[in-house]
């Protein structure tokens, strides 16, 4: 039984469920929650119900899912080009999405890249535009909401705008990254043109007048502002990540800005070495639900099986974390319990959240999903935040 010393009469109580622990499933489980926290775990013979009820009927019970990197707000506002909905609306809309993808915890991928090769989504002025947007529509989530600001570092421009959002407690979550052709993601200049010209539709001469100038700015990063910029995040308590590492040395280099987490490293070299300096490892949930890279990178499978994954996110796709972490299961590389920590746990401890949330253990929020996995494809049921219910698929 896990419980804290003295708890509170139940306001929910969740029996006959399989609950998934950090490091164990416990079956035939009752979770008890007041005030928004989970009470106790007992096996259902405990103590007796009080406050509402929800018979689980066997179902697996999950933390909540933390997910620190997600692209997703881009296609909700804007899902075709040129068709942009009210910004309210679809972020409003999007929220219901992700709780019913038992997404609770949020960070929104927003970016600062070069202004002239950019959509006008991505610009400075609608980054900036979101963000203030994002902060006071907030208090009418139902899901955790924070920001992960993603910084290009060959945008000399941005700098003063970052800082200042930093300063301000404005966003929550920092990581840099380098979409210089050549390295990275792109290292074949054949996978930069076919990304650009299917997700974009950029033309032969657009993307080569793009290359050209991304290779002349990347002989002009100002190392020592991005040092200063790192830095800055740290002193507010703003964690640090680093995208699409792909080398021992640039491991070391992000390291040594205060980087502690590696994501997607596109080859093993640069996981085997975001290993051994200690940092975590976020791959991508799309990657290791449909087996292979999108850009014939690092196969998260692969790095899985290997030791060199701590974290999925969902990048761009919120309903691919739980699928992901059952096909971990299910192909035998890791237990269950684990790869459940690698959608809930480990990216709450990544991201400083983990005495709040992440698993169901007595004193942290109730956030919780429910997940019927008897069907061939399984289905979330119920999602609870902080012990209220704000998705449910039907009566169980």
């Amino acid at each position: 039984m896990l419980t804290l010393s003295s708890p509170s009469p139940a306001d929910l109580v969740i029996r006959n469920a399989r609950v998934v622990l950090p490091d164990d499933v416990l079956s035939d489980a009752t979770v008890y929650i007041a005030g928004g926290l989970i009470q106790e775990i007992t096996r259902s013979n405990g103590r007796p119900p009080g406050g509402r009820a929800i018979d689980a009927g066997g179902q697996l019970l999950l933390p909540g899912f933390v997910d620190i990197h997600s692209d997703v707000i881009e296609t909700a506002i804007q899902p075709r080009p040129g068709g942009r909905f009210p910004v309210e609306v679809a972020l409003h809309e999007l929220d219901k999405q992700l709780v019913a993808c038992g997404v609770t915890t949020i960070f929104h991928c927003l970016c600062f890249l070069p202004g002239d090769e950019n959509p006008p989504f991505r610009s400075a002025e609608m980054t900036d535009f979101l963000i203030g947007r994002l902060h006071e529509l907030r208090p009418g989530f139902k899901a955790g909401t924070y920001i992960h600001a993603r910084y290009e570092i060959t945008n000399h421009e941005a700098f003063d705008a970052v800082e200042d959002l930093v300063r301000k407690g404005l966003i929550h979550y920092f990581s840099i990254m380098d979409h210089t052709p050549g390295q990275g993601q792109f290292s074949e200049l054949s996978h930069f043109r076919e990304y650009y010209a299917k997700a974009r539709g950029l033309t032969e001469a657009h993307m080569d007048a793009m290359i050209e100038r991304r290779l002349a700015a990347s002989q002009h990063i100002d190392g020592a502002r991005i040092a200063r910029l790192t830095r800055l995040c740290r002193e507010h308590r703003i964690q640090v990540a680093s995208h699409d590492d792909d080398s021992s040395a640039k491991v070391a280099w992000v390291r040594e800005l205060g980087a502690g987490l590696s994501e997607f490293p596109v080859n093993l070299d640069a996981a085997r070495a975001a290993r051994r300096h200690g940092m975590f490892i976020c791959l991508g949930a799309p990657n290791v639900l449909r087996g292979a890279s999108l850009t014939a990178n690092l196969s998260g499978r692969a790095a899985l099986a290997a030791g060199l994954g701590d974290i999925l996110c969902s990048d761009y796709a919120p309903m691919s974390l739980l699928h992901a972490a059952l096909a971990i299961e299910r192909e035998k590389i890791l237990p269950l319990p684990e790869a459940v920590n690698l959608i809930s746990l480990n990216p709450a401890r990544a991201a400083g959240l983990d005495q709040r949330t992440g698993s169901i253990e007595p004193g942290k929020a109730a956030d919780l999903v429910l997940v019927d996995d008897r069907p061939k494809v399984a289905a979330i049921t119920r999602t609870i935040v902080s012990g209220r219910q704000v998705f449910s698929a039907g009566e169980i």
